[in-house]
């Protein structure tokens, strides 16, 4: 069976990859992922809530004081420009030309704007030291027994490829005294968010743990999560981090409220925060006489007498007999007859010419050439060279290892959690991408705060992005993650139409290309008889020639074939109205065509 396409076969398999790709953007606009209800919490409660055509609309977050030790949404542009001071200092062992924190900071919307009154802070430069600090409301102390909670908003606006967007928590003191001078070596308490270079990944939570004994001061950074966060570099949305540290040292940290990383801080961090106990003597060297040697060689076993080790491993082959033909006198290689020597050979500095050597063509027309050696076999008395058998050292003693002795500098800290209070929020930040965007930065102590706090800023503008996003194609990148595997899926949906649709045309150009050569063989100075329709042209053969005898009989015929010819087209042309088939017989023609025409008989009067 012979498939035809028309333009309704085409159309119905255009609207087949079009309700497809408007099912996939419906997912992507309405659908729930499975990741929504990831750690046992419901994330998007108030996205379920909200009416498909319920406008939505942003106000800023109220921030109440007594709630927060540090808030800004910097909407409020000129207040916010009060609590942010910009760095004046420079970096130390760098280059004069690019030790001064030069970047610039502004209060903007975002590139791509949701709501106009939506601002935040954006660090407008590449390729440079930027650094703004603000002072906290109230200075966090982790003696009063209640959580940390540090929560920010950003927006690489222009991805990132090297680079940090990080936040540091500065440590109270004399050194943050003048938050003009903060600089790299400004103490901070915590240091917190993405950073990327390349394909290096982080997630950075470092805390600076003071050694309770002596005063020194230690880094400790945190494990890395389990899970790649590449597409929160790539995406070019605002993405929120939120990092909870608990008096009962554990610790949370969510991106978009999924939890991606937790722990302890006792157990999850390198260098870990407790020395140990015991500590290798630094004093204590291996004996000479200490004996390490599981396996020695047997002192009672001595080398037979038949053992050669000079015997060779392989030897002539004692029945190789040399080949037929084979050329002895023949060189294999030979000086090239056809060479002569340079023009400028100075037999002096380049010592006496020699013609260079080639291929013997003698050789090439027999067995082979030169000196004939047997192959080489195995040698069936070859043992190698004789080791006395391993057997257990009665002398082994052990590996060796220092005796251990008490660490002088063990200590056992159990409450880290109590780390140097903090008096100030600051982004000492260099990076290779411009139009970084923070937004929504508080510092509280109270989760349920923080929560509140991102449902009426960051969850409201995340859910007109996604419902108001520009283009389908933007909807469909971002329900495919950005992942390129699923591009090949969305060809294969297009591709559909535009294969049916190609192959529809190619049907039709074949049916045209064939009426074009039927009507292409009409154009003859022979006449040729018309088309009958094809009911007519099954019809029975008998009939046919009862049709030709009545035309024989009602139309006499002429003595001359081209003048009867000429007659047959002009009773065409006159009769055309009443008679549109003809009403000549094709026989009579002196070239008659291989179509049978049907004849109608007309009645003599």
């Amino acid at each position: 069976m012979q498939w035809k396409f028309g333009g309704s076969s085409a159309a119905l398999a255009l609207l087949l990859a079009c309700s497809l790709l408007l099912s996939v953007t419906a997912d992507a606009e309405f659908g729930v992922d499975a990741d929504d209800f990831e750690d046992g919490q419901v994330e998007d409660v108030q996205e379920e809530t909200v009416g498909a055509d319920e406008e939505l609309v942003y106000e800023s977050p109220v921030i109440e004081p007594k709630k927060f030790h540090f808030a800004d949404h910097f909407d409020d542009v000129e207040e916010s420009r009060k609590l942010w001071v910009n760095s004046q200092a420079k970096k130390d062992d760098i280059a004069e030309e690019i030790s001064k924190y030069d970047g610039i900071w502004s209060w903007e919307s975002p590139q791509r704007i949701v709501w106009a009154k939506d601002k935040g802070l954006v660090l407008k430069s590449k390729a440079k030291h930027a650094a703004i600090s603000a002072r906290l409301r109230k200075q966090f102390d982790f003696k009063a027994e209640k959580p940390l909670v540090v929560q920010y908003e950003v927006t690489l606006q222009e991805g990132q490829d090297c680079g940090g967007s990080y936040i540091k928590l500065l440590s109270a003191g004399k050194e943050t005294d003048n938050l003009k001078s903060f600089n790299d070596k400004t103490p901070y308490t915590i240091m917190f968010g993405p950073d990327k270079c390349g394909n290096d990944v982080k997630l950075h939570f470092i805390f600076r743990h003071v050694n309770p004994i002596n005063g020194t001061i230690t880094e400790k950074h945190c494990n890395k999560p389990k899970n790649r966060l590449d597409d929160l570099f790539k995406d070019k949305l605002p993405h929120l981090y939120q990092l909870v540290v608990h008096p009962d040292n554990s610790f949370e940290i969510r991106v978009d409220h999924k939890i991606v990383n937790e722990g302890s801080l006792l157990t999850d961090f390198k260098p870990p925060v407790n020395p140990p106990a015991q500590i290798d003597d630094p004093n204590d060297h291996k004996p000479e006489s200490w004996d390490e040697r599981e396996k020695i060689p047997d002192p009672t076993a001595s080398k037979p007498s038949d053992w050669d080790e000079d015997a060779p491993p392989q030897l002539p082959d004692p029945d190789a007999v040399m080949p037929e033909g084979w050329l002895e006198d023949e060189p294999d290689m030979i000086f090239d007859p056809t060479a002569s020597k340079p023009e400028d050979w100075d037999a002096e500095i380049d010592g006496e010419w020699e013609a260079p050597l080639v291929d013997n063509p003698v050789c090439e027309k027999t067995v082979g050439c030169g000196k004939w050696k047997a192959p080489l076999i195995p040698n069936p008395n070859y043992k190698g060279k004789w080791r006395a058998p391993s057997i257990d050292n009665p002398n082994y003693q052990g590996k060796w290892s220092p005796r251990k002795i008490a660490n002088p500098d063990f200590f056992e800290d159990l409450k880290p959690f109590r780390m140097t209070p903090i008096s100030a929020v600051g982004l000492e930040l260099w990076s290779m991408s411009s139009d970084i965007l923070f937004d929504n930065l508080i510092v509280t102590d109270d989760v349920a705060v923080a929560r509140d706090f991102a449902a009426n800023s960051f969850d409201v503008k995340r859910r007109y992005i996604d419902r108001e996003s520009k283009t389908l194609w933007h909807r469909l990148m971002r329900r495919m993650n950005y992942k390129p595997g699923w591009w090949a899926l969305y060809f294969l949906y297009l591709l559909i139409p535009a294969s049916c649709y190609i192959f529809y045309l190619y049907r039709r150009a074949k049916e045209d290309a064939a009426k074009r050569a039927a009507a292409q063989a009409k154009k003859t100075d022979e006449p040729q008889p018309d088309e009958a329709p094809e009911e007519e042209e099954e019809s029975d053969p008998s009939s046919e020639r009862a049709a030709g005898d009545s035309s024989k009989e009602s139309t006499p015929l002429s003595a001359s074939p081209k003048k009867n010819t000429k007659s047959d087209l002009e009773d065409n042309v006159e009769t055309k109205p009443e008679e549109p088939e003809g009403s000549d017989e094709p026989a009579q023609t002196e070239q008659p065509t291989t179509k049978t025409t049907r004849k109608r008989a007309v009645r003599k009067e």
